[in-house]
């Protein structure tokens, strides 16, 4: 396709106005309350011929079998003059809408196409991460279950020893993030109880993974605090606060 007309579909997308609710295709075909645009909005937007309004009708909406009425439309007894031949301005579910705009061989239909598989992708990606995320959590606890059963049985009892995981996890998150737990609960909006592993990507879940590991294993080597921080922070190219 020129490219042109590639800028053009960009463009417009670029314009349709955001809302909390609704996407811009739905912004733009003016969706009610109760989902539904008119065939008009649609056959507008789309930019298609005055002239051919009741065919369109009649062969995308009437006479399509993929479509049934009072399911997917219904008729709004209401005329609509100046478009040709007189035709019912008919109610289209919007996502029966969202059909007939991506089946439209015009320029608004192609962007509507290209909208929705950008969409596509983007779930696609969404899913992935998801994914990803999931099994590095579940890996999560299992590698922080490590770390604090090595703490319990290699680290001498003390009235400091009850403080020497969250010191640890501060630690961590210190070096990954260069920022303290509480700024980082503050830049997520986490509140009460919940966990800033929730809010982190599956990449850093895997680094929080990584550095647990670590530390699990220089305890073992019967490293005290100090020296484990001097040693990660050294490997991981920061200087020793």
């Amino acid at each position: 396709m020129p490219k042109n007309k590639t800028l053009e579909r960009n463009d417009f997308m670029n314009n349709i106005i955001e809302t909390t609710n609704l996407t811009p295709i739905e912004v733009a075909l003016k969706m009610d309350n109760d989902g539904y645009v008119t065939a008009l909005n649609l056959y507008e937007f789309l930019e298609l011929n005055p002239v051919n309004y009741a065919r369109w009708c009649k062969s995308n909406i009437l006479e399509n079998s993929f479509a049934e009425e009072g399911t997917d439309f219904h008729s709004s007894q209401r005329k609509s003059k100046g478009k040709g031949n007189f035709a019912d301005n008919y109610r289209l579910k919007v996502s029966f809408a969202k059909k007939l705009a991506m089946q439209s061989k015009t320029p608004k239909g192609e962007a509507a196409r290209s909208y929705f598989i950008a969409c596509e992708e983007a779930l696609k990606r969404i899913a992935i991460e998801r994914q990803k995320w999931e099994i590095e959590r579940a890996k999560g606890v299992v590698i922080r279950h490590v770390l604090t059963d090595t703490i319990k049985m290699k680290i001498p009892e003390s009235p400091h020893k009850k403080f020497m995981y969250p010191n640890y996890t501060k630690l961590i998150y210190k070096i990954l993030f260069g920022k303290t737990m509480k700024e980082l609960r503050d830049q997520y909006g986490i509140k009460g109880k919940e966990s800033i592993r929730d809010y982190i990507t599956a990449d850093e879940l895997r680094e929080v993974e990584s550095l647990e590991m670590l530390v699990s294993s220089l305890i073992n080597l019967g490293m005290g605090y100090d020296e484990i921080k001097s040693f990660v922070m050294s490997k991981t190219g920061l200087l020793a606060a």
